[in-house]
């Protein structure tokens, strides 16, 4: 049975139907895990510094889809994210307190930035990945378990070379407050001094974290929902099966890729270039899987949300087209 079943219900709809998918899970993905980035910034307090000119200050947070730098214009643009009513006693008591003294929409206050991003990055990283699958199952012939790995590896390495220059042109005007006009005299005077590499700076450490973790993913994803299939008795994945399966296989992903996260998280907050060997001769091996439990917390909520409601609405639109068919017929 394992081998009669699909790889995802993805025939059979567009490309553009994949991007509305893919593009409402970003959505609903983030409206979920905004409020826990904004309660772990609240509970830690711990600002960083970027490396612009007169940046002030920022935060680094992550939505479970992709990791975002949210600058804190001249010092005055943290209020919504850095205002404590009083002291948490933890993650419980900061939802309650934050949602008591400054009401609920607070919870969202990140949204916005995370939108802008993690929507386009999301809908070209799933697209790209379920084209380059049905495209190498066609080559193939057959369809190998080694297939979801190198399209999840080559999605994901196309998404980050796509978005880096987006995201740091972003992060450039939030920073300096810069005018369109201003904006295009500050990169081309970069691209003049340093050439066109420099809009993917960052580039190097995302692509070390995103990639394993994108290429694990989706082997282990298709790997566990054909067994939750065949345990099941199902000819295809419900809603529940994609959603499980999503939380296994980003769990497996976020753990096995932990100390590049790690690497990665450091030189974001404008660390001294830290390497893996530098990090583990300074914090021992311990300190390349700092931050495991928040990071599986967040992340295996957001995959199998994500990946559910991806699943969901390819479904949806296949639905769709056999019926427009049939009726045209």
């Amino acid at each position: 049975m394992a081998e009669k079943l699909p790889p995802s219900p993805g025939g059979g709809i567009t490309p553009l139907q994949q991007m509305l998918a893919s593009g409402t899970g970003a959505i609903l993905t983030s409206l979920f895990v905004t409020p826990l980035d904004v309660v772990k910034i609240r509970l830690s307090r711990v600002m960083a510094v970027l490396l612009f000119p007169a940046s002030g200050k920022c935060f680094l947070y992550c939505n479970g889809l992709m990791d975002h730098l949210y600058v804190c214009q001249n010092g005055n643009g943290c209020t919504a994210w850095y205002k404590a009513p009083g002291r948490f006693t933890g993650t419980l008591d900061a939802f309650v307190k934050i949602t008591r003294n400054e009401g609920i929409r607070s919870l969202w206050s990140g949204l916005p930035p995370t939108l802008v991003m993690a929507v386009p990055a999301t809908v070209i990283y799933f697209t790209t990945y379920d084209q380059l699958r049905d495209y190498l199952h066609t080559r193939m012939g057959s369809w190998n378990h080694y297939i979801p790995l190198l399209a999840g590896a080559l999605a994901r390495l196309g998404a980050v070379t796509v978005i880096s220059p987006l995201e740091l042109i972003r992060t450039k005007m939030q920073s300096q407050q810069l005018s369109y006009r201003e904006l295009r005299v500050c990169i081309q005077s970069a691209v003049a001094q340093d050439g066109w590499l420099s809009l993917w700076r960052g580039w190097g450490p995302t692509v070390l974290r995103d990639v394993p973790f994108s290429a694990l993913y989706w082997f282990n994803y298709e790997l566990v929902r054909t067994w939750l299939c065949r345990q099941a008795w199902l000819d295809g994945a419900t809603f529940m099966v994609s959603f499980a399966s999503g939380a296994i296989s980003g769990t497996v992903a976020a753990v096995l890729t932990l100390p590049f996260d790690v690497v990665k998280t450091q030189r974001l907050t404008c660390s001294p270039l830290p390497t893996v060997t530098r990090i583990r001769a300074e914090s021992g091996t311990r300190g390349l899987f700092a931050g495991f439990l928040p990071r599986v917390i967040k992340v295996a909520p957001a995959c199998a949300i994500m990946i559910s409601t991806y699943e969901f609405g390819k479904s949806f639109f296949q639905k769709l087209n056999q019926e427009q068919q049939l009726r045209g017929l």
